[in-house]
Parts: C-alpha cells; structure tokens; sequence
C-alpha cells in the first residue's frame, strides 16, 4: 500500500460492520489510526481494530451510542485523549422505523433525529474543535433523502436535512480548512438492506433491481471508495457536495427499457463492420 493516510487520523461511527468497518480497513491498510465505534457488540469492533492492526495500521474501538449526546461527547474525548487530534470524521450510523406516515408515532419521529441528524451536528461540532490543522468531514446519506418510496419517509426526510447540514457545514467550516461532503447510497448490500426488503408485504427486490441501469445492488466497497475519494487529496477543491453511488437508479424513469419491446427495446451491443 501506498502509506497515503500516514499520521491521519479517522473516526467512522458504526464502523463495526457493513461500509463503517470496509471503510476502517481501507484506511488502515494506508497508514491511518482508525476510531472503531460501536454501539453493542464489543466482539466485531475488537475484530476490526485486530484486522487494522494486521493491516498496518493502527486502531482503537470506543463504545458510544450515538443516540446519547453525553457518548458522543465521550466518543470524542477518546480520540482526544488517544491521538489529541482528528483528521477525518465519517458519521455512518444510522437507524429508523420503517413506517407509512399514517403509522408514525412521535417516538418514531424522535428516535429517528436522535439517531440521525443530531449525531451528525453534534459530532461535527466536536471534530472542528480536534481538527487544529483542517479536516474532512463526509456525512454518509440514501436515495430516499431525494425520491419518495414506501416507508422511508422518516429516514429519507431526515437524510434530506443531513444533505442541507453539508452544505451549510461547508461554508461555515471553510474557514478552518475544513471541507464537508456526503455519500448517497442507492441499494447497497447490507443487513439493513436485507432486512428492509424481507418486511411484510415490501415490493421484491428483483422488481427494483431491474430500474437500476447498471443492473445490481451496490457494495460496501462502491460506497467506501467513494467515501475514501472525499477524504483524500485528490478532492481538495470540493466542498458541500453529496456524491450519489446508485448505479444510475435515481437518474431513470419509467419507462425502463426493460418494459420496452421492439423497436424501443436495446438490441446487443453494436459493433464495428
């Protein structure tokens, strides 16, 4: 590897698993110290700082439920009193009722800013106070943030006011050398995932799979290198931007080629002669 993040250091929350922990090793392997944190399972964050060492890097995993502002403040008193500094801070827990609006209940309204915007502001404020020689910030997002599907609204509505934090976070933050993205997700293999489309009465996901383009879901590896592409130097210049990884899902419309018959329909690729 190339030492590229040498003396970085990174915290990603909910970096036990899934695009926290691709994105924790994938750091690691550079050279960077990686903040582990996880919210209950002790066993998979002390298996990823175990991998990053193995990797060449370095990492500690810190208990903290982002639901609690008091932890997050905890969270970032240990990298404080870890490493004294932080260079890259990816907020990537999250979590959500999956409800129609008619079904809302206000906890579910609650525990949902609790578990996805306030995190994000809250720990924002505490990386520019550990940033002392500017930093990356990079919030990670979904396509219910800008399109409108079944019983996503609470997550998709606060993902929206996520992407809004970003571009204000940018501006305000510029002036400490600081810049701030997000990465916007379309159908990325996960256990969310997994567990969102094996809901009582959910529409298959071969059915959704088709109006994607590039016909498949993502990975965790589409979504952790976009995410590390915002934290190195080749993205200097941006800022306040939200880079969308969908595999073109949210650039299509009906109707799909794939409805189509001839002579709409694709043919096999043309060729030459």
């Amino acid at each position: 590897m190339s030492g590229k993040y040498d003396g970085k250091i990174a915290l990603i929350t909910g970096s036990s698993r899934g695009i926290g922990r691709h994105l924790a090793l994938q750091l690691a392997a550079e050279g960077a110290a990686v903040v582990v944190n996880y919210r209950k399972n002790a066993e998979l964050a002390d298996a990823v700082v175990m991998e990053a060492k193995r990797l060449g890097g370095s990492a500690i995993a810190v208990q903290a439920d982002v639901e609690d502002p008091a932890d997050i403040t905890r969270l970032f008193d240990a990298v404080a009193d870890t490493y004294g500094r932080l260079d890259f801070y990816v907020n990537n827990a999250a979590a959500a009722a999956f409800k129609k609006i008619v079904d809302l209940k206000p906890h579910h309204l609650d525990r949902s800013y609790a578990t996805n915007l306030r995190p994000f502001v809250l720990g924002a404020q505490e990386a520019v106070k550990l940033m002392d020689d500017g930093g990356r910030i990079v919030a990670i997002t979904s396509y219910g943030s800008m399109r409108g599907f079944a019983t996503y609204a609470v997550l998709g509505s606060y993902k929206a006011a996520v992407e809004s934090f970003i571009r204000f976070m940018a501006v305000e933050f510029a002036g400490y050398g600081i810049n701030v993205n997000g990465v916007n997700g379309g159908l990325i293999e996960s256990d969310s995932l997994d567990y969102f489309y094996s809901m009582p009465g959910m529409a298959p996901m071969e059915r959704v799979l088709e109006t994607i383009p590039l016909g498949r879901p993502g990975t965790v590896a589409d979504m952790a290198n976009a995410i590390e592409f915002l934290l190195s130097p080749a993205s200097a210049y941006m800022t306040g931007q939200t880079l969308v990884v969908d595999g073109g899902m949210t650039i299509a419309a009906a109707p799909y080629y794939h409805q189509t018959g001839d002579p709409v329909s694709l043919p096999e690729r043309p060729t030459r002669g």
